[in-house]
């Protein structure tokens, strides 16, 4: 999730499409590294547990409360809760709602659901930073098929990362693969660096763009690679509380994202559920 102060007056987000590079990609430390993978072990326990959880008739409210009890639990605090007054420690996000949905006591989770839940940790100084998309119960074909693509768009883009290649190489990874499948990148919102802070350069693209340079990948750079897939139109909005942004023909949406190190050989999922 990334994101702009000069637009924050606007419309307030966790998440934005830059407009330009702002500041240099900070390289981690050893042992900076070690603690952001700490800090996403966190993550990824918090969104594998999730998962497992989910069932038709809880509400929003209930992950976001089981979010926010097992980050602390683990010795660190939520990123997202009032992160720019964001009020939440996940976004939970269903159906055609793309990014930034609040949990809400009275948004009940229903078969076929279509559910995204990100969330971060803030660990010894270094965030960790991952979305799920989650089918509740059977869902339609479209809706498995968009999910299932979603998350090899994901990996498309992270098998692109190694020191030497650049970001667009990421990019261009991901946009035919979703393209190939019959649905759109959403443009409108990106990956980023994370670290020190939730939100860090570079801004990491889901899409071939020359809007900002083409940032070459060094070893020790850690970004939070984040396709948003939609199955139809690509264009969204943001609804009256200023947070919750949905597509704009009311078609579903799809999203996956790891916190992901940069190596000399390649790279490592600092958010990977499967070693939790």
């Amino acid at each position: 999730m990334n994101i702009l102060s000069d637009l924050i007056a606007k419309a307030p987000a966790l998440t934005v499409r830059p407009k330009r590079q702002r500041r240099t990609v900070e390289i981690k430390t050893p042992q900076e590294i070690e603690i952001m993978r700490q800090a996403g072990a966190i993550v990824a326990t918090v969104l594998k547990e999730i998962s497992q959880m989910v069932e038709p008739g809880m509400t929003t409210a209930d992950l976001d409360a089981h979010a926010e009890k097992r980050i602390r639990e683990m010795g660190a605090t939520p990123s997202f809760k009032g992160y720019y007054g964001f009020p939440a420690s996940i976004c939970a996000s269903i159906n055609d709602e793309v990014v930034h949905g609040i949990p809400n006591p009275k948004k009940v989770i229903r078969r076929g659901d279509v559910l995204k839940v990100d969330t971060g940790a803030f660990f010894n100084g270094f965030h960790g930073d991952s979305c799920i998309t989650i089918a509740v119960g059977k869902v339609t074909p479209q809706a498995e098929a968009l999910i299932r693509v979603a998350e090899e768009t994901l990996y498309k883009g992270i098998e692109q990362v190694k020191a030497g290649k650049f970001l667009l190489d990421i990019a261009g990874a991901v946009q035919d693969h979703a393209e190939a499948n019959g649905f759109k990148i959403v443009e409108d919102y990106t990956g980023h660096g994370v670290g020190r802070n939730l939100h860090e350069e570079p801004s990491v693209f889901n899409f071939r763009t020359h809007e900002l340079p083409n940032v070459r990948l060094k070893p020790g750079m850690t970004l939070a690679i984040e396709p948003i897939l939609n199955a139809g139109s690509k264009h969204t909005r943001t609804l009256s509380d200023r947070w919750t942004v949905v597509t704009v023909d009311r078609s579903l949406s799809a999203q996956f994202e790891h916190t992901v190190l940069v190596t000399e050989e390649g790279f490592e999922i600092l958010t990977d559920r499967s070693k939790v």
